[in-house]
């Protein structure tokens, strides 16, 4: 892999785990990943990380559902939920295919270099 490309991941990569967004199961595979760079399992580790990412990133529609649904206005409180619907719908119509928060951002991101990661 590219170093550039590499030290760019890394970058991102230190960054989602600070993301207030990212999930625990996120964190740990992105810390998994990073203790991996530059080891015989980074290959190994590198495919587990991309399988969590497409995992775990949001499709604008599934926010939606989950942000109108019962359970999500639960968990976020009925005025977040409904603020998360209108914003989520307003990025959709703009042509967003994924929820904007700081963690789905970061791995949307990484995803656009999965196929260099994956080499």
């Amino acid at each position: 892999m590219d170093k550039v490309v590499l030290d760019h991941i890394v970058e991102k990569t230190r960054a989602l785990i600070n993301a207030p967004t990212c999930s625990n199961e996120t964190k740990a595979a992105a810390q998994r990943w990073l203790d991996a760079v530059g080891t015989d399992v980074e290959k190994e580790e590198t495919k587990k990380y991309i399988d969590e990412l497409e995992a775990d990133i949001m499709p604008i529609d599934t926010l939606i559902g989950f942000a109108q649904s019962e359970k999500g206005m639960q968990y976020f409180g009925a005025e977040t939920a409904a603020n998360i619907v209108a914003h989520a719908k307003e990025i959709k119509a703009a042509g967003a295919q994924y929820c904007d928060c700081p963690a789905c951002t970061i791995v949307a991101d990484i995803l656009e270099k999965k196929d260099e990661l994956l080499k």
